[in-house]
């Protein structure tokens, strides 16, 4: 028999091993949180959770792991960050999915569907929240459509989105961002168990919206990089973001998103801040783009993932399938992976349509 933090005890004849300790954690108000991905952002939301929950941050380099462990911080995707005492890292995936009560995957889009088919072999129907954001390479995927592959449509499931630098984040700024899941009774529930004063925490329904926005705010922070890189103005940026919102919110719409998520946090939100902050990658992208540097070259000196760059010839892809014009994806396709595009071409692509209506 096993003791709970309110002393009930528990009747059940054969409880399997930590299930007595977890249902006392969770009588406490408390969750064992399981982080997958020791980037920039999943070491961010490790951090900022282990202020109140008990986190640990899997990490698949065990030497970066016991350096981790050892500095008490991630010197190298999230440094002058210390960890909370709640925050421990593990190399052990087995170990860290079976211990939790709530998995969390923050792995670049690309890893979503190998960890989540790796989840399912060891604990399925674990409630699970995902912080990707993109459209998949090979398939043009939203995230929520490769969890629905890979997991079911009942999987206990919602994507954590919205306007958010890791570095502000894991140092305690406020900020705030979007739980958004076809369930809302698993939005509403997660976003209390989560929700903090300077993490807060809003609730949606709309995943296409939600995914959308967060996804292909990427493209048009690269293509305002390259338009602050070349000079051109703060006129040029305004309009680009404004149009870029147009052109996101044509493509939501016509997948099903709602017009009203596409102006919030995960849309307008998520799109002007890494359309204007320096700590963007995507906008560092476009500005590296705009000097006249290769691609690759820009890739290696970021050291982080880029989404935007494999998003934008994947929501070209999905546009031409549902009849949506998206110029300034194109234009930045086209010089992302078109041999012979400079920056000034891209610009003269845009320049040279056609004028219309508003």
């Amino acid at each position: 028999m096993c003791v709970t933090a309110t002393d009930k005890p528990d009747t059940s004849e054969s409880p399997k091993s930590g299930v007595c300790e977890q249902t006392a954690f969770a009588e406490a108000g408390l969750v064992r949180i399981a982080v997958f991905g020791g980037g920039a952002w999943g070491t961010a939301l490790a951090v900022a959770f282990a202020r109140v929950h008990e986190v640990t941050l899997w990490a698949r380099d065990t030497a970066a792991v016991q350096a981790m462990e050892a500095e008490r911080s991630n010197r190298r995707y999230l440094p002058g960050v210390a960890f909370p005492d709640r925050l421990r890292v593990s190399a052990d995936f087995t170990e860290t999915a079976r211990g939790a009560g709530l998995h969390l995957v923050v792995t670049p889009l690309a890893g979503l569907r190998a960890t989540l088919r790796a989840l399912r072999e060891l604990v399925p129907g674990t409630p699970l929240i995902w912080a990707c954001k993109g459209l998949e390479a090979e398939t043009g995927r939203l995230p929520h459509e490769i969890v629905r592959a890979e997991l079911g449509t009942d999987a206990a499931c919602g994507v954590l989105t919205g306007p958010s630098f890791a570095a502000e984040v894991g140092a305690g700024m406020p900020t705030a961002v979007t739980l958004a899941s076809a369930d809302r009774a698993f939005a509403e529930h997660w976003l209390q168990v989560l929700h903090q004063p300077r993490f807060r925490i809003y609730s949606n329904t709309d995943l296409v919206g939600a995914e959308v926005g967060g996804g292909l705010k990427n493209v048009i922070a690269i293509a305002s990089g390259v338009s602050d890189g070349m000079g051109f103005g703060l006129n040029a940026r305004a309009a680009l973001i404004t149009r870029g919102l147009a052109e996101i919110t044509r493509l939501g719409v016509a997948l099903g998103a709602r017009p009203e998520t596409l102006m919030g946090l995960t849309g307008m939100g998520d799109l002007i801040l890494t359309c204007t902050g320096d700590l963007s990658r995507n906008r560092r992208v476009g500005l590296a783009l705009a000097e006249g540097k290769s691609l690759p070259t820009i890739l290696a000196e970021l050291g982080h993932v880029a989404e935007g760059v494999p998003t934008a010839r994947a929501a070209l892809r999905l546009a031409s399938t549902k009849g949506v014009e998206m110029p300034i994806t194109e234009a930045i396709d086209a010089l992302l992976h078109s041999d012979g595009i400079g920056p000034r071409d891209a610009v003269e692509l845009l320049l040279s349509r056609e004028p219309r209506h508003e």
